[in-house]
């Protein structure tokens, strides 16, 4: 018995892949069964189709509205029984309406220490570029819960990372994947699938 996982991305998916890659050590407890981009030339979707996993698009300016590109989202995971959505690189935040509907269901990695350096307007390099503009000598990356406030749910599992003289946001960034993003989503895509399945067991002798 597996959790059927959606991971929803718009980019080139090296957390995809960190995801599927560790189908085959970290991740037991979990199957990803569905990738979703809200970008229909994401190379993560490429990454989905060589690892045999179905993919499906969400375009929030082709369904003309935010209520629109949830109801088709909703759409999708129900359709394909899903029980955890995994955000990776998505670059569209979702409304109350839509997480309140997934309660401790939908996770995010997020390339900072929360609460430092998250929320609105904190994404891919401005995240590391705010850090070094600081001077804060450690960063890293955080697994949390999401649900309406950007970075503000939940944190799962974290994992610090040091800054080194001369960094810039692109080395930065290449070390926060490489020495955490990719080790701590899948460690907290396992844990939260085997804290569901506990809960489907329980129920299930109920």
């Amino acid at each position: 018995m597996s959790v059927r996982i959606a991971v929803l991305v718009s980019g080139g998916g090296t957390n995809l892949q960190a995801l599927l890659d560790a189908q085959k050590t970290t991740l037991r407890s979990g199957r990803i069964v569905l990738v979703i981009s809200s970008n229909p030339r994401a190379y993560a979707l490429e990454r989905a189709r060589q690892a045999g996993v179905d993919t499906a698009v969400a375009e929030k300016k082709a369904l003309g509205s935010q209520a629109a590109f949830e109801e088709r989202l909703q759409q999708i995971l129900t359709d394909n029984g899903i029980e955890l959505i995994i955000l990776a690189g998505f670059m569209t935040i979702l409304t109350e309406r839509f997480t309140r509907a997934w309660p401790d269901r939908i996770v995010n990695v997020h390339p900072s220490l929360i609460p430092s350096f998250c929320g609105e307007g904190f994404y891919g390099l401005r995240v590391h570029q705010a850090a070094l503009d600081y001077g804060v000598k450690v960063t890293g990356a955080t697994v949390h819960y999401v649900n309406e406030i950007p970075d503000g749910g939940r944190i799962i599992a974290q994992k610090a990372v040091d800054i080194l003289p001369g960094d810039t946001a692109q080395t930065l960034q290449r070390r926060v994947m490489e020495q955490a993003e990719w080790i701590l989503l899948p460690q907290a895509a396992e844990q939260v699938c085997g804290e569901i399945l506990g809960i489907t067991r329980k129920e299930g002798s109920e």
